[in-house]
């Protein structure tokens, strides 16, 4: 499917295709404020974090799930290192 994400190494919205499996996906349900991590995904050698929001996903070059231990904190202090 086609997917509007924030690029912040390019400092731009682009359109990729994602494709959400429970292979390449982790789907977190806890969250204290809209700002949390909803999913992480793997997209090649990428990683595309999802908030509980309505917000463009962050897609990071050179990160995976695997590299931050499937962890939604993790994602989250990741997600802020590019703001």
């Amino acid at each position: 499917m086609q997917l509007t994400v924030y690029n912040p190494q390019k400092g731009r919205l682009e359109t990729i295709k994602a494709e959400f499996t429970k292979d390449n996906t982790t789907w977190f349900s806890n969250y204290s404020n809209n700002h949390d991590i909803s999913m992480i995904t793997d997209i090649d050698e990428d990683i595309l974090i999802s908030e509980f929001d309505y917000s463009y996903p962050f897609m990071i070059y050179g990160v995976s799930r695997s590299d931050i231990d499937f962890d939604q904190r993790k994602a989250k202090q990741l997600r802020h290192q590019y703001e």
